[in-house]
């Protein structure tokens, strides 16, 4: 039996065309309708987390972080500038400004308001001021370190008429400027360069060693002599400029500001008087010579010779007056009085009689033969006199006045090489003095000990000899010169030698002892009395090696002495000769006034010590003698 398919109703087949029921799409329908609700769902809670951890965040900066970021900003938006103080100034003892602050006019562009290339720039400025490599050499790697806007130096210390060539320039040079600022300035150039040193660039080195808050803005700084010495003093305290910028950096406004404090003025015990003196007496012999008061330890006069113009170093000195310094062959840059080192030579002689007599090895009224030879027992080897013959039968105190090396041959054979080590060191000898001065030389003060540490060889008994005349090992600086015959002078009281004035110390000076003491022997007056009589002797009595230099009008005390410059050989004569780089060092020490005096009114004046030294000078009597009586008369004479 056949069944047909019941047709569909005609309003089923309007709602369904297809002839199936509608039922599944409904079905359809909600689930799209359910899925996209979800997902609007989630897109909602993930917009409103966003939200959220916006807010969160927003809070975050505003509130916690609020002070970093205000700090920040202010750090984007104000600046400090730092303001150099103005360097103090360096006075002589009568108030003479041996180191002064100039104005000066510096050269500086700025490369962002230029008009052409830089290249160009700097050749047509050739044209203008004296620009060397080194300087265009400079002022490249100052611009790579600097913001396009910021001025950088090009030139340092123009002279007038480079100054009046740039402003008629400039107006056809945009960026190129001319600003003034103060540069230190010696006004006695080479006179005082060894003591006061100098100002030069800071360097990467001197950065690490700097307190860079207070540096920030300082282009110079003590490099040697007091001027390095006292750097804290004179430098002072950098001030600031709070700015606002803008966003390119540059400035706004000045917000406040603090003043920088200027550095302390630094006073002096030199004088220039006596200063030029010395540099007049020595002239062109290289050489120093050193002076101070006894009583005080104020440094009188510092001069080593030859010297240089500080002034060259302060801006940058150029490579050929650098190596013109390095390759004299007087070596200038050598600063002779502090750390030159010299055989005393019979410079020593006081100060061995005195140990000698302090420890009773030698009586005033002892007589010794001179015969021109000395030779220890059971040796061959002769140790001559400087006098042909000898001096005949003599004391201690002739071998003073004439400098008998015969006496001080025995006097160190008794004493021995360690007691004079010991004695000598009572006087300063072997060991810095102390002075306010970088760089300061030890010297040598041997010893048994002392040969062992340096070369791990026994100590000969021939050496002791050669040191009883102030030979062999021994080496001594003009400063330690001065100071012990200061010491000499004041017996045993002396102060450390200083260069700044002790009125304007803290503590006043510094008292080295009040009794010398040697090698555990206190010194009797008696034996002072001998020691000075007889140095008064070397000047004032007609068998006196230094007599030719006797003043009427005051008497002073002194030695002389000769250092040896090159050895000869055992038995061999002494033979003299005109090349003057194979003569002796010339030493004299002396001090005044002393005893009776002419000078009336002017013998308050305070007593002076002097230390010459004059290399290749020949005699100490002959070369370094006048320069010490120079400087000796300008200072007691003086009107």
């Amino acid at each position: 039996m056949l069944f047909r398919r019941k047709q569909p109703r005609f309003s089923e087949r309007m709602l369904d065309p297809s002839g199936y029921s509608s039922k599944p799409a409904l079905v359809e329908d909600r689930l799209l309708q359910a899925m996209l609700g979800k997902r609007a769902l989630l897109v909602a809670v993930l917009v409103l987390a966003m939200m959220l951890g916006l807010a969160g965040r927003y809070w975050y900066l505003q509130v916690p972080q609020y002070q970093q970021y205000v700090s920040r900003s202010n750090n984007n938006r104000l600046r400090l500038h730092a303001l150099p103080p103005s360097r103090g100034l360096i006075y002589d003892r009568q108030g003479v400004v041996l180191a002064d602050n100039r104005p000066a006019y510096r050269l500086e562009i700025v490369p962002e308001r230029l008009d052409r290339s830089m290249d160009q720039l700097l050749q047509d400025l050739q044209q203008v001021v004296d620009l060397n490599a080194t300087a265009i050499n400079s002022f490249r790697q100052r611009q790579r370190q600097q913001s396009a806007f910021s001025p950088v130096v090009l030139r340092y210390d123009l002279n007038e008429q480079e100054v009046a060539r740039v402003a008629v320039e400039r107006f056809h040079m945009p960026g190129v400027e001319i600003t003034p600022y103060l540069t230190r300035y010696y006004p006695f150039a080479s006179l005082f360069t060894h003591v006061l040193g100098y100002v030069g660039r800071i360097s990467p080195e001197d950065l690490q060693q700097l307190d860079m808050e207070n540096y920030r803005a300082t282009n110079y700084i003590g490099k040697s002599g007091v001027e390095a010495f006292y750097e804290s003093m004179l430098h002072g305290r950098s001030g600031f400029q709070q700015v606002e910028t803008n966003a390119a950096g540059r400035l706004v406004r000045v917000i406040r500001q603090q003043d920088p404090s200027s550095g302390g003025d630094l006073h002096l015990s030199l004088d220039l008087q006596l200063q030029r003196s010395a540099a007049l007496a020595l002239g062109d012999r290289a050489g120093a010579v050193v002076a101070m008061i006894p009583a005080t330890g104020e440094l009188l006069a510092l001069y080593s010779a030859p010297s240089y113009d500080p002034n060259l170093f302060i801006n940058g000195i150029s490579s050929a007056d650098y190596r013109d310094l390095l390759s004299n062959p007087l070596r200038p840059l050598f600063n002779r009085a502090l750390q030159g080192g010299y055989e005393p030579g019979s410079t020593f002689k006081p100060f061995i009689a005195l140990i000698a007599l302090a420890q009773q090895v030698v009586r005033a009224d002892e007589v010794f033969v001179s015969t021109g030879e000395y030779q220890l027992p059971n040796s061959s080897r002769s140790y001559r006199d400087w006098k042909r013959g000898g001096h005949g039968r003599v004391l201690l105190h002739d071998g003073i006045v004439q400098s008998v090396n015969t006496v001080f041959y025995e006097l160190a054979r008794r004493l021995g090489i360690d007691n004079l080590h010991d004695g000598l060191q009572a006087f300063g000898f072997g060991a810095p003095v102390g002075v306010d001065l970088y760089g300061e030389l030890s010297g040598v003060l041997p010893s048994r000990a002392w040969k062992q540490a340096r070369y791990g060889q026994v100590w000969f008994p021939g050496e002791t000899i050669i040191a009883g005349i102030g030979q062999g090992y021994n080496v001594v600086t003009p400063l330690q010169l001065v100071h012990a015959t200061a010491m000499l002078a004041s017996q045993g009281q002396v102060p450390t030698p200083t260069l700044r004035r002790p009125s304007v110390m803290a503590d006043g000076p510094v008292v080295v002892s009040e009794d010398l003491v040697l090698n555990g022997h206190q010194v009797q007056q008696q034996s002072w009395q001998l020691v000075e009589q007889s140095m008064i002797d070397v000047v004032h009595s007609t068998t006196g090696t230094a007599r030719a230099i006797a003043s009427d009008q005051f008497r002073m005390a002194g030695k002389s002495g000769t250092a040896q410059v090159y050895g000869r050989a055992q038995g061999a004569e002494l033979v003299k000769t005109e090349q003057r780089n194979l003569q002796d060092h010339a030493l004299f020490i002396a001090y005044a006034p002393v005893g009776d005096t002419s000078l009336g009114a002017l013998s308050a004046r305070p007593g002076i010590a002097v230390a010459v030294v004059v290399e290749h000078g020949g005699g100490g009597s002959s070369a370094a003698a006048p320069v010490a009586k120079a400087v000796i008369e300008n200072w007691l004479l003086r009107p």
